[in-house]
């Protein structure tokens, strides 16, 4: 039986994120989700399925988020034999918003943690270019009319038994919540720029090397906008409310894009002949009222620590999904203790994307990797959900 002890992110690779009707928009949903499993079995040899002495892959988690479109019949199975993986190689889709891919992470550390597993995929994807609408069944035998809904973001097909609050679009509600802490549009448009410049010089640098794969001649996140500025993005209409500070510019923009993970024991990686990437060494999941799922990963970062014994002074870096710049302000202004230095400090999903079931692995792995690349250290990747949820992963790199 293993433990939590021996629960490692062996390798990771994602593709690019692409822009909603950008150039992968054109790749089926279950298409781009096998890319990034096929890239794994093929720069690691001991993966390969036909050779016949290949390691066992024991199940693949994704996290999907839609699941209306073309991965509507379980796409972690059907990425898995898109992929070519055999057909003995099971497969669960999870969802859990926007923390789906992150949930997939989670659940694969906890079967190898029980020894229900040596070796897991794990991560997410999402096509939400490609998402379709969707027309509900009638109640009436012969309906006069219906109406289309989309399944490309938020709320769909709302239960009217809800209060109004909580299906609230999660750009407006975001924008709320800051509102309450005086957190303006010109802090918000400074953060965002920086997410930009900080992801236009971790490429430059080479930082994402070996974990991005180019797909469609795109050699780097296509949301990315290297000459951002908080004066340009000021220039921006507001996207929610008329006078509202939360605009396409601050916001997470609508994205298309894969990611998978090999998570396993230290002894198969050691087979594999990798140093694996990361220890995963926890995680915690909280729920919170609807409308303030912008600061749902301060619980959920402190239900973490307490289980792991650690306090804010123990990590050394910091990932929090950026669904709005709004929303992650309104998270540190929660955590005074946090060095927001040490935050996203690659950048985050402002510029590069947010394909809601590979957002929140990327997290993880965007963490792991630049921890290994600083010698090691302990960090934190966190991601607010909608509906009131939130999600923080705790990583180690020894």
């Amino acid at each position: 039986m293993s433990s939590l002890a021996d629960v490692h992110l062996i390798d990771a690779v994602r593709t690019v994120f692409g822009k909603n009707r950008g150039a992968l928009s054109g790749i089926r949903t279950d298409d781009l989700a096998a890319l990034p499993i096929q890239e794994l079995v093929a720069r690691h040899p001991a993966l390969d399925p036909t050779s016949g002495e290949g390691l066992e892959i024991d199940d693949v988690y994704y996290g999907n988020t839609n699941g209306a479109g073309e991965e509507n019949r379980n796409v972690a199975r059907m990425a898995a034999l898109l992929a070519g993986l055999p057909v003995t190689v099971p497969g669960v889709t999870v969802n859990r918003l926007c923390a789906s891919g992150g949930e997939a992470v989670v659940q694969a550390s906890r079967a190898v943690a029980t020894g229900d597993a040596d070796l897991v995929i794990a991560g997410g994807v999402e096509g939400m270019s490609r998402a379709p609408f969707v027309l509900p069944r009638p109640d009436e035998a012969l309906p006069r009319s219906m109406e289309l809904h989309q399944t490309t973001v938020g709320w769909r097909l709302v239960n009217p038994r809800f209060p109004d609050e909580w299906t609230r679009s999660l750009g407006e509600s975001a924008q709320r919540v800051a509102e309450e802490k005086g957190i303006g549009r010109a802090e918000q448009d400074e953060w965002a720029a920086r997410s930009h410049q900080l992801v236009a010089a971790a490429y430059d640098q080479g930082r994402h090397e070996g974990f991005v794969m180019p797909l469609n001649e795109v050699q780097q996140d296509e949301t990315l906008r290297r000459d951002s500025t908080p004066h340009s993005l000021g220039a921006l209409r507001p996207a929610f409310t008329a006078d509202g500070a939360v605009t396409a510019g601050n916001s997470s923009p609508i994205s298309d894009g894969a990611l998978a993970a090999l998570v396993g024991t230290r002894a198969v990686a050691e087979r594999m002949e990798v140093e694996p990437l990361a220890r995963i060494v926890g995680s915690a999941t909280v729920g919170v009222s609807p409308e303030r799922f912008a600061v749902a990963p301060v619980p959920a970062i402190a239900k973490l620590l307490k289980r792991a014994g650690l306090s804010h002074q123990d990590i050394d870096l910091w990932e929090i999904n950026e669904a709005f710049a709004a929303m992650v302000l309104s998270t540190l202004d929660e955590l005074p203790e946090v060095d927001r230095e040490r935050v996203n400090v690659n950048g985050g999903a402002i510029a590069i994307g947010h394909p809601l079931g590979a957002s929140a692995p990327r997290v993880i792995v965007d963490l792991a990797r630049e921890l290994r690349r600083r010698g090691g250290g302990v960090g934190v990747a966190a991601a607010c959900i909608g509906v009131g949820l939130g999600q923080a992963v705790l990583v180690r790199v020894d």
